[in-house]
């Protein structure tokens, strides 16, 4: 999954999305955007808790 696609399943807007999981918001743009690439390692880790969120 992309970053964007982690963020749409959870349902979260991009500011939400930022304060829930501490990410600063320029860099989830610069992400989203395609202007940067986020590590792996942060993928992996955002895809499994944004599944548990969603089950909680």
């Amino acid at each position: 999954m992309t970053i964007k696609e982690i963020r749409e399943h959870s349902g979260l807007s991009q500011g939400e999305f930022c304060k829930r999981y501490g990410i600063p918001k320029g860099t989830l743009c610069h992400w989203e955007s395609g202007e940067r690439k986020p590590p792996s390692y942060v993928l992996n880790l955002l895809e499994k808790v944004v599944e548990q969120d969603r089950e909680k």
